[in-house]
């Protein structure tokens, strides 16, 4: 059911946003994510969709006139990327904790400086304690079906929490790849409209947004924030099983690759996951035990399904496109944490690649495996991957 296009990371996240047809959206150009909007901008100005598009004088603005859309009702959506999402920092939080259901395509890019416009984590990775739920996409089909995947799970009235839906900037949103793209019809049927049950449009029952709130109330609604978002961990295989049923292919909150008969596993997101994949396979078919474990929902980090998977193992190593600085890096960390208190938990060693959009190449993930089964690195430090 659909149609098969060769598309860009962009234009594909664009062309989710033209099938859900939301009510606003507020944006501002930043690279690599300007050709999201500006793909965009022209369906409302073919009139493919009714969508109020606000063009805004920065991303604070952007994230600002979203929160003012979704607290009044209106479905609403946003892009960006690096430094236009460091500077919604203040409003993302806002976003969050107001319950407002935004999804956001981000598309990751260094932040500076030095000034660098090619990918790594570290802008989304600043907002991981923001409140948002995270979803890393490997690729343009993956970015396309991870939007209309985090529209129904923010709106669900168990959740009602903003998603980020992050690709890795010019290698997935400017790389052409084939993407099955459903029937408008079908897209319109199961996304639904969106019927807000408190907004500030409705005058028969009152609300205010955004009062102050000091430790009389603020502690509880941090806990229920907390709540929200374990809710997710429900909500999510319900959603991703819905659309699986529309597109016949899967969306678990994280993928296993050639796990089970593995005995050293390599950890990893995004786009690195393709890499570690074909190296994988070639080191499979000259009968060594490797396997892959791909995070696709970061936030909420479902550690419980993580542990379980990797309990047992020899080794793991934890491949981070970001640097967390002064400590491990996030991901490693999440994944060190997750293990703590298992008996037969496995070494677990971090590594740093990628910063500025320098490539991962196929030697280097061979170079991570080689590594482990010699019991050569030390969990105790973190080893940097293509850096001179």
């Amino acid at each position: 059911m659909g149609k098969r296009l060769a598309l860009t990371g962009d234009m594909a996240a664009a062309e989710s946003m033209r099938q859900i047809n939301p009510d606003v959206v507020a944006a501002y150009p930043i690279t690599p994510q300007t050709e999201i909007m500006m793909t965009f901008s022209q369906f409302v100005a073919d009139g493919l969709v009714d969508t109020e598009l606000v063009r805004v004088d920065s991303e604070h603005s952007a994230m600002s006139a979203c929160v003012g859309s979704a607290a009044a009702g209106a479905r609403t959506m946003t892009a960006t990327a690096a430094n236009g999402l460091a500077l919604m920092h203040e409003v993302v939080y806002i976003a969050a904790s107001t319950r407002l259901p935004i999804v956001m395509p981000v598309v990751n890019r260094a932040l500076s400086a030095p000034i660098n416009i090619h990918c790594d984590h570290s802008d989304t990775m600043a907002e991981r304690d923001s409140g948002w739920i995270q979803i890393f996409s490997q690729d343009p089909q993956e970015v396309y079906d991870h939007i209309l995947l985090a529209l129904k799970l923010s709106e669900h009235p168990d959740v009602l929490l903003p998603t980020m839906v992050n690709q890795d900037g010019f290698i997935t949103s400017h790389g052409v790849e084939p993407v099955e793209i459903l029937d408008d019809s079908v897209v319109k049927t199961w996304i639904g409209d969106y019927k807000p049950k408190h907004t500030l449009l409705d005058f028969e029952n009152p609300i205010t947004v955004g009062p102050l709130d000091l430790y009389d109330y603020y502690f509880e609604h941090k806990r229920q924030q907390v709540d929200a978002i374990d809710n997710a961990f429900k909500i999510y295989p319900q959603v991703a099983k819905e659309l699986s049923k529309l597109t016949k292919r899967e969306y678990p909150m994280i993928e296993q690759y050639n796990i089970e008969k593995a005995d050293h596993v390599i950890v990893t997101m995004a786009s690195a996951a393709g890499t570690t994949r074909y190296v994988v396979d070639q080191l499979t078919e000259k009968g060594e035990k490797v396997g892959l474990l791909k995070i696709r929902l970061f936030r909420p980090f479902p550690a419980d399904q993580i542990v379980n998977i990797l309990k047992g193992k020899k080794s793991v190593a934890v491949l981070d496109r970001s640097a967390s600085f002064g400590s491990f890096p996030p991901l490693a960390e999440e994944i060190r944490n997750a293990l703590y208190d298992e008996k037969t938990k496995p070494p677990v060693y971090s590594f740093v690649f990628g910063l500025g959009g320098r490539d991962l190449l196929p030697s280097h993930v061979e170079h991570v495996f080689k590594g482990l089964a010699k019991g050569s690195f030390n969990t105790k430090t973190i080893e940097y991957l293509g850096v001179r």
